[in-house]
């Protein structure tokens, strides 16, 4: 069987908890190879906000990107894959993804995957949004990015933060048609 290609790339925002659950669901899925890219500041808004080691994620991935490194597979559509996700987005990713620039990797490979007619699932985590940033995620939606907000649901009764992360990132695996059990569905 032919692994699914999924790209996650994480950025600056807060919310790192949600990327590291996403992650581990991803490499715990027998069918995908996880491709990671990692600014440096989403690696500094870790340290700030979790215990977490630095490499993480790293430990999870079945091969790392360097941001920088706009000469990575995933810069070309030529690479095919089955979805980049962005989580968390931040503002200034969202910008970049949504005006075309392409100033590292992250933007760059988002940017690839929009001119494909690929999956690109962004979840912003900010508030409250401005107007600049709802015309950002509108502008991005319009070219066919998924627009999916870090808003976690209460239905399944989340006991810690790690299952309110879980259910964003079964919500994330669910746009990506990859099987999961990371949350209750609602009516279960």
């Amino acid at each position: 069987m032919e692994k699914k290609r999924i790209i996650l790339a994480v950025t600056g925002a807060s919310g790192t908890l949600y990327a590291v659950s996403l992650a581990k669901a991803l490499s715990g899925c027998d069918e995908v190879e996880l491709h990671l890219i990692v600014s440096d500041a989403a690696r500094k808004v870790m340290e700030l906000e979790t215990d977490f080691p630095r490499d993480v994620m790293d430990l999870t991935a079945d091969v790392i990107h360097q941001v920088d490194d706009i000469a990575a597979p995933p810069a070309s559509g030529s690479w095919q894959h089955h979805g980049m996700i962005v989580c968390p987005c931040s503002m200034a990713s969202l910008a970049a993804i949504a005006s075309g620039l392409g100033s590292n990797l992250i933007h760059r490979a988002a940017d690839v995957t929009l001119k494909e007619r690929g999956r690109l699932i962004l979840v912003p985590r900010e508030t409250p949004l401005s107007t600049i940033h709802l015309q950002n995620m509108l502008t991005a939606d319009r070219a066919g990015a998924i627009i999916l907000p870090a808003c976690p649901g209460f239905y399944h009764r989340p006991a810690t933060v790690e299952a309110l992360a879980d259910q964003l990132a079964g919500k994330i695996l669910d746009q990506l048609e990859i099987p999961h059990a990371l949350y209750r569905r609602w009516g279960d």
